[in-house]
């Protein structure tokens, strides 16, 4: 069996090097020039995202290029801290932190280093079984196609063109980075802040410069095109005024600041066909609320490939992959959409900030 895989982001580059270990060739298909576009967000591996990589013996590199924390603070609007949480490693790494573009050089420089094939600049434009066509006229062939094309998947519009389209969360997201170490720092944790009217929170990197997010409520399509200094702003004003360290942190931040809106796939009705299958955010993209996007995507490759190693053919491993990942991962959109809307109970909310650390399913190889 050959795969085709279709993005080289982290369910792609993953896909491919538990499939190489299934003793399945795969050959990876990234559409931009460099991957890792994304440039500006960072993100965190969990604990649970950790063990698929061990799983695989990819965790080792993710480790030397990331840093790691021991807890989570909650912290309400009046600055009460309300809850603190210290991760069992139990001799473990995780959770890890790093820049998503950073993640992406990480994974494809080790897919490289085991013989897979990754190839840039390949959009894909159509497919049929067996054959995968590029933008560029060039094409691939295989007899699977594996979706690991994110949240605008061009597969899941091939697999069901009338899949619904990524849904709105109702909020711009904002990432920063400040080296200014007079701010106040959150050494070692995540620090979850909760304001009057907007989410921040952040962490330390052990040089002393801050990571930090906001989630801001703002509909769809409001602020397009804004400019680094303009989405430092916007962080701005949510937070000026208010007892909390936001805004000094966002005040001390330079031109290191992105933004752009939320959306994420609470269900996609059909995940696979005889010949095509999705992972990750193509298939249940969820809000950064709950921490736990890339998690799921990790956990999603290893259990596909174990499916593909493990059963007589692609059909119903691919059958038997959606049983065994569809709740989980819906389960996790819909936590994470409450969350960011804020419709749960304050005890509702505090149980889902907790479960940022307790998707804590074990993958093994």
């Amino acid at each position: 069996m050959k795969a085709v895989i279709i993005g080289g982001g982290i369910a792609g580059t993953v896909t491919a090097m538990a499939l190489r270990r299934a003793g399945i060739e795969a050959s990876v298909h990234e559409a931009y020039a460099s991957g890792g576009e994304d440039a500006g967000a960072f993100l965190t591996i969990m604990h649970n995202g950790m063990d698929a990589l061990r799983a695989i013996g990819a965790d080792g590199p993710v480790i030397g290029n990331s840093f790691g924390a021991v807890g989570l603070e909650l912290v309400t609007p009046d600055g009460r801290t309300v809850d603190r949480r210290s991760y069992d490693l139990d001799g473990l790494a995780g959770p890890r932190t790093m820049t998503r573009a950073s993640l992406y050089r990480t994974l494809q420089e080790e897919a490289i280093s085991r013989g897979i094939a990754v190839e840039r600049g390949k959009r894909l434009v159509s497919a049929s079984p067996g054959v995968a066509r590029f933008e560029d006229g060039s094409t691939a062939e295989g007899d699977i196609l594996i979706g690991a094309d994110g949240l605008r998947s061009v597969v899941r519009t091939i697999i069901d063109p009338d899949c619904p389209p990524p849904r709105s969360t109702g909020l711009d997201v904002v990432y920063g980075y400040t080296t200014d170490t007079s701010v106040p720092q959150a050494p070692s944790i995540y620090r979850m802040v909760q304001s009057l009217h907007a989410f921040f929170g952040y962490t330390s990197v052990p040089d002393g410069s801050t990571y930090w997010f906001a989630r801001l409520p703002t509909a769809e399509g409001v602020r397009v095109g804004l400019s680094a200094a303009e989405w430092r702003s916007v962080a701005l004003a949510a937070f000026d005024g208010e007892p909390l360290p936001a805004a000094e942190i966002i005040r001390s931040t330079g031109d290191d600041v992105f933004g752009g809106h939320s959306y994420d796939v609470p269900s996609t009705p059909v995940w696979s066909t005889e010949s095509m299958v999705l992972v990750g955010d193509a298939a249940h993209a969820a809000s950064p609320a709950a921490g736990q996007g890339a998690s799921m995507a990790l956990e999603d490759s290893v259990v596909l490939a174990q499916c593909l190693r493990d059963l007589p053919d692609a059909p119903t491993a691919f059958a038997a992959y959606e049983r065994l990942r569809r709740a989980r991962v819906e389960k996790l959109v819909a936590s994470s959409a409450a969350l960011s809307s804020g419709t749960t109970s304050e005890e509702g909310r505090n149980w889902l900030y907790r479960h940022h650390i307790e998707w804590d399913e074990t993958i093994t190889a």
